[in-house]
């Protein structure tokens, strides 16, 4: 008997990529634009002007009660307690051996209530986890994703295509922030975080079905400042430039935010007991069996994910994510290799389809936005 299949889910703004152009994707469960014309293109827009990007497969939780920050603290990684109303904390939830289930932005939208924005493959799992781990506490977990859409715009000219649509002043909402506003008249969640090493802001949209309204609007004031629709591909090489991880490439169950390099979000210094609290102190004390790394590329063969690494032709490591970059104007990676491994010396190379691609070791990120 075979098995039954599922149509991806498409999101509000679905009939404006078709008529756009856009390839789309089944990408989790999600029929998204990967590109509307040219990757290159739209990831260069977003550098020098800016980009429009579809996020609505992203999943939003939502939890409300006088526990609300407590439950927070004892489910994530991060001291939640801590964080004022208005602003936002990038942090993690892992499993109790300090696996990685997901990493999370977390909204702080009232004393008493939360918005955890989390990757769309994941969204059952820690919608689930997190019903489980608050049922202890007076707060009431709700996984309202089916309700938003999610608009993104990225660039150093979105404060400026932006403005003339909101009734934020642009200025006052700093980074990692989230405001109740209005853009294109319609009442939003107005938040400044970003995926792409640019500045931008995340347009969270309820009810979902208004959100063709504001890309309209966003698309047609920003044409004259170079704004572009922007898909899936070019967003993930702005994050691999910007050295952001990536869930299931970067992070998994199988690695602790310390193998990430991303240990700074674990607050063990936070009171109380916290879902992988023991395991993630463990590995906070002993070294790392695995790093993360940047590999730059002297030629010109794409590096990708899953390709050997080699330090004087022996195996140190293995690609979680590569591209050619188009800031750079050479192919790029992430690799994990021994945690102990001494990368200043040594020939460097990738393994791409047998033969051995030579690579600098370069410092993480690959590219910093000039402020």
């Amino acid at each position: 008997m075979s098995e039954p299949t599922f149509a991806p889910r498409v999101t509000a703004l679905h009939k404006i990529h078709e008529e756009a152009g856009a390839t789309l994707v089944d990408f989790a469960g999600w029929l998204m634009p990967l590109r509307y014309a040219s990757e290159t293109a739209e990831h260069t827009a977003v550098r020098e002007a800016a980009g429009l990007f579809d996020l609505s497969h992203m999943g939003e939780i939502r939890l409300v009660g006088p526990q609300a920050a407590e439950a927070l603290d004892h489910a994530l990684v991060g001291f939640l307690s801590k964080v004022k109303v208005g602003r936002a904390r990038y942090t993690m939830i892992t499993a109790e051996d300090g696996g990685v289930l997901d990493d999370l932005i977390v909204y702080r939208l009232g004393e008493q209530e939360y918005l955890v924005v989390a990757n769309a493959a994941n969204v059952p799992v820690v919608a689930s986890a997190l019903a489980e781990r608050a049922s202890d506490f007076d707060v009431e977990v709700t996984d309202e994703s089916a309700a938003y859409s999610l608009i993104a715009i990225q660039g150093p000219r979105a404060v400026e295509i932006l403005a003339p649509l909101t009734d934020a002043n642009l200025d006052d909402i700093r980074y990692y922030a989230g405001y109740e506003h209005t853009v294109a008249g319609v009442p939003v969640l107005l938040a400044r975080t970003g995926y792409t090493g640019e500045d931008g802001f995340e347009i969270f949209v309820k009810p979902a079905d208004k959100a063709p309204e504001i890309w309209a609007a966003l698309m047609a004031g920003g044409a004259r400042h170079g704004l572009v629709p922007a898909g899936l591909s070019s967003r993930d090489t702005l994050r691999m430039e910007a050295g952001m991880p990536l869930y299931g490439q970067e992070l998994s169950a199988d690695l602790t935010p310390f193998d990430a390099g991303l240990g700074r979000v674990v607050k063990l210094d936070k009171p109380g007991d916290f879902v992988g609290r023991a395991a993630l102190e463990e590995a906070s004390r002993t070294s790392r069996e695995r790093r993360l790394i940047g590999l730059a590329g002297r030629g010109r063969r794409p590096l990708r994910k899953g390709q050997d690494v080699l330090r004087d032709g022996a195996v140190i490591g293995v690609t979680t994510s590569g591209a050619p970059s188009p800031t750079l104007g050479r192919p790029i990676a992430m690799a994990y290799v021994d945690g102990d491994l001494d990368t200043s010396t040594g020939t460097f190379t990738v393994d791409v389809r047998g033969r051995g691609e030579e690579v600098d070791v370069v410092e993480l990120p690959f590219y910093k936005r000039q402020p």
